[in-house]
């Protein structure tokens, strides 16, 4: 699936420059002219991420650019470079002095020397067979970072990551590589003679605060609902732990795929899929340089975020990011009254319903929500038909959403 939706890219990609060069660059303009910090570290065995500690908007107040790195150019969103960085991976990330992924250590090694690190190979060659494996060996109350070092193959599991083991990294070997999958849907029956719900319906549950996810992939494999069809909610990862960082993920599914449920969280160069409400809940988050896809039909919803008071802290922010895929959506439902998101310097197909905006049925959440676009492009970013309770955002109106200060990354991104 990734792999056709890769090679459609490039197909759109090519056409853009041959019949629409104007547009095609706008769009290579605006995702050029992010400010490069490098200053931060974020420790030897993840010299390879290429996500650094932005710019603060206070320090900075003529460029509005306060994000990690060089944005990625389109053909980076869907050029795959998996041979590249596994190749960087073994001579830079390594542990204790040992290159992940090389010579089994013993078990005690793995959890007592050097940054412990428990190796995952569904062949036997690593410390342990699955990934639940390797999350019972984690210390209840652990105080140390541990790394789950996760080798290429779909691992079937449905886990989770409890509360009471915090800082746990899980490195794949690739988002395209690595996979855990699962199919249970909110209708499904749990071990009590219950429905599971939506929220026990995931793949993956991250209740564990200070989490890691790098080059790893997260699938619900429920089938998409047909028209109509109720309880077929099918989560592929909830994360509801305070401080987790995500990069270069993929999460699949196609009814409320990402449940962001509370916390705050960093999304980095990670690939989301789905068809309604695919990236939903109440927390604080931030998107950089995401690929949201679309698998609607005929119509479905990226967001719903939900925001149930003026008070709260929460919300999305979706920058640098690009918008893809089939059906026409809404770049967000107001699941909470008080729903709030921002994109901005995204590049939006021509999917986007004219409204943009959707006010989950209840008119009066048009009054409460806070729905921004800021210097947004691409075929669906026209203001034309945009519901008048929507809003283009100033430069000040949008710089709080620009950085990681909107999720207090400074005080915790690099010190994970």
């Amino acid at each position: 699936m990734k792999f056709l939706v890769h090679a459609h890219l490039m197909f759109l990609a090519s056409i853009m420059m041959l019949v629409l060069p104007s547009a095609y660059s706008e769009m290579m303009s605006s995702l050029s002219s992010a400010v490069v910090n490098n200053d931060d570290d974020f420790g030897n065995w993840l010299n390879h991420i290429d996500a650094t500690c932005p710019v603060d908007p206070d320090e900075d107040s003529d460029n509005d650019d306060h994000l990690p790195g060089r944005p990625a150019s389109y053909d980076d969103h869907v050029v795959s470079k998996e041979a590249k960085e596994r190749s960087k991976e073994k001579t830079q990330a390594r542990d204790g002095g040992r290159r992940l992924g090389e010579s089994k250590p013993s078990r005690k090694r793995t959890i007592t020397r050097g940054r412990p690190m428990i190796v995952v190979a569904k062949d036997g060659s690593g410390d342990v067979k699955t990934i639940q494996a390797a999350i019972d060996l984690v210390p209840q109350e652990n105080k140390q970072r541990i790394i789950i070092y996760v080798k290429k193959g779909i691992y079937r599991e449905k886990l989770i990551f409890p509360k009471s083991k915090p800082f746990i990294t899980l490195k794949g070997e690739g988002s395209a590589l690595t996979y855990i999958e699962w199919g249970d849907t909110a209708s499904t029956v749990g071990d009590d003679g219950k429905p599971l719900s939506t929220f026990g319906s995931a793949s993956v549950a991250v209740q564990s605060d200070d989490f890691i996810a790098l080059d790893i992939s997260f699938k619900n494999t429920a089938p998409a609902p047909k028209s109509g069809e109720i309880g077929k909610q099918a989560v592929a990862l909830r994360v509801q732990g305070d401080r987790a960082a995500f990069y270069r993920c993929g999460f699949y599914g196609a009814q409320d795929t990402l449940y962001d449920k509370s916390g705050r969280h960093y999304y980095y160069k990670c690939y989301i899929e789905g068809s309604i409400d695919f990236i939903f809940g109440n927390a604080r988050s931030l998107f950089v340089k995401c690929h949201l896809h679309s698998i609607a039909t005929p119509w479905g919803s990226i967001s719903a975020q939900k925001r149930l008071e003026p008070e709260e802290n929460t919300g999305y922010s979706f920058v640098y990011c690009m918008v893809t895929g089939s059906g026409t959506i809404y770049l967000g439902r107001a699941w909470g009254p008080y729903s709030r998101v921002v994109y901005a310097h995204t590049y939006f197909d021509n999917i986007i319903r004219p409204e943009g905006w959707n006010d989950f049925g209840l008119v009066a959440n048009q009054k409460k929500v806070y729905y921004g676009e800021y210097k947004c492009f691409g075929p669906g970013a026209a203001r034309t038909g945009r519901v008048p309770w929507s809003r283009i955002l100033t430069d000040q109106q949008a710089r709080p959403f620009l950085s990681i200060s909107f999720i207090d990354g400074k005080s915790w991104l690099p010190n994970l």
